[in-house]
């Protein structure tokens, strides 16, 4: 079977994309030839635009020629930009009804005593405040299996899946009030994490964050332990208090046994990096069927990153099973309008140098592949930052655009696995989520195979359609959720990436 050399997304389209670099001369549609060398997974222009003309991918707008585009041309930043253009909200205009499947699918998770299912069982070690830190860090390090030598201190309690301190940069010099409030929530999200059989909390006990005021706020008396290092007496004995916790939490936290539950115990967190031209022809949309299909077995999905939502919010209002959740939407893009304004930024600076290089022009471009990953099921509710999840179905989490922070509150919320796109190849962890990693294109994968779980490559080579490749992330899914290790697992990625959404002046 002989492949194009581009790929066409929609009718209305006047842009195609490079499945591989081509030279000028390729023959890319009727009547159209290359006249530059397009490089894989950019855009080649097949009808003459116009200065001021909307530039059209996906069926919609990704930005406006700032110069005149011939037939044949490389598309990309020398003669795109941004530009304002009306958009229809049409809230609830395309809900429909989702059914769930009449056998659900199972995986074999661990059943707490509240009745909430875990992917993962560890011990987690949380800070208050960056300045205990390193204490917390010595803490864990003890307990820390070694991915090249082998070495397990964890040997003897197979049922642990390790302990991991979660440490971060603030905590103190902060304002009382937005930015104490959301670290607040996102530390609470994570003591009450399904994933941790026991938690303690490190403070140095003179921060902004009192661990005192973080438990009465959060709700969290009765649900770990506490200590101060001013209070316990300094560094060493802070130490051998916090190895003691969890060396009596351990026996306990090995007691767990995995049974098999309903898949509409997932609650999974959507994320990409990385991203190139293809994310959103391959990884994105194989994901999205991926999680119509978590949501048809009553799971949940968590779409975020905000500021790469932003130009492509009217489809998702679209979807919005209220006016007043398509309307949360809406707000947030005002709030981010007014927020990078007033950090003296804009929107567009969003694409990375890495996503230009792989194709990605504007913001608006990325958007809409990036919301491709929530596939086609009705938007239940808009959530701020590491709020918990309670509803069932498609949600979305207002988070920044940069993924470890993204993440972070996804997770906070409760996303117990995490599917993660990437293009030119991010290398990330989430604990304690495990993190399964999507490769959208065979080069990469192959050339980073050992950080990647998935090729979805295979939709590029016409090897599979996106539904075939979404149900085989759908399996992994289960199978990950079960326990089955992720390669970012097998690196122990997923404690430095945890990274609190910083607010407001560190003072």
């Amino acid at each position: 079977m002989t492949i194009s050399p581009v790929i066409r997304l929609h009718p209305d389209d006047g842009v195609l994309i490079a499945r591989a670099s081509l030279p000028p001369g390729t023959v890319v549609a009727d009547g159209v030839t290359t006249v530059d060398r397009i490089p894989s997974g950019h855009k080649v222009a097949i009808k003459p635009i116009a200065v001021g003309e909307p530039v059209i991918r996906y069926g919609q707008i990704i930005g406006f020629a700032t110069a005149p585009i011939a037939p044949g041309q490389h598309v990309h930043v020398q003669n795109i930009g941004m530009g304002d253009f009306a958009k229809d909200y049409a809230y609830c205009a395309d809900v429909k009804p989702t059914p769930n499947f009449d056998l659900p699918a199972t995986f074999e998770g661990i059943r707490r005593p509240d009745g909430r299912v875990a992917t993962r069982n560890y011990i987690g070690i949380l800070t208050s405040v960056n300045c205990s830190a390193h204490v917390a860090s010595l803490v864990a390090d003890v307990f820390k299996k070694n991915p090249f030598t082998g070495d397990n201190p964890l040997a003897d309690f197979p049922n642990v899946d390790g302990v991991v301190a979660l440490t971060h940069k603030t905590g103190c010099g902060m304002t009382q009030n937005e930015p104490l409030a959301l670290l607040r929530r996102t530390l609470g999200g994570y003591a009450r994490h399904v994933n941790f059989s026991h938690v303690i909390v490190l403070g140095l006990g003179c921060e902004v964050n009192q661990i005192g005021g973080l438990m009465e706020e959060q709700k969290l008396a009765g649900r770990l332990r506490a200590m101060d290092i001013q209070e316990v007496g300094g560094t060493r004995k802070t130490v051998e208090a916090g190895i003691a916790f969890v060396r009596e939490a351990l026996a306990d936290a090995n007691k767990v046994k995995r049974e098999s539950v309903p898949a509409s115990e997932l609650t999974v967190a959507l994320q990409c990096g990385g991203s190139d031209g293809y994310s959103g022809v391959s990884a994105n949309p194989a994901l999205g069927a991926a999680s119509d299909l978590i949501v048809r077995h009553g799971g949940t999905v968590i779409l975020s990153e905000t500021p790469e939502t932003y130009g492509a919010e009217h489809l998702l209002t679209r979807r919005a099973v209220s006016r007043e959740v398509g309307e949360k939407l809406v707000d947030l893009m005002r709030w981010w309008d007014e927020y990078t304004e007033r950090e003296g930024a804009e929107m567009n600076a969003n694409p990375s140098p890495g996503n230009k290089a792989g194709g990605l022009t504007t913001i608006l471009e990325k958007s809409l592949g990036a919301m491709a990953k929530a596939g086609t099921t009705n938007l239940v509710e808009v959530l701020r930052y590491a709020e918990p999840i309670t509803k069932k179905g498609f949600v979305f989490m207002d988070t920044p655009g940069y993924d470890p922070v993204a993440a972070t509150g996804q997770v906070a919320g409760g996303a117990n696995l995490v599917c993660f796109t990437t293009g030119r190849g991010s290398v990330f962890g989430c604990k304690p989520a495990p993190s399964i990693k999507l490769a959208t294109n065979t080069p990469m994968y192959k050339r980073m195979e050992e950080d990647m779980d998935v090729n979805c490559g295979t939709i590029l080579e016409g090897e599979e359609s996106v539904q075939e490749c979404g149900q085989r992330i759908f399996d992994l899914i289960l199978k990950t959720a079960s326990g089955q290790p992720t390669k970012s697992e097998s690196f122990d990625f997923g404690g430095a990436e945890f990274a609190p959404w910083v607010l407001g002046a560190t003072m």
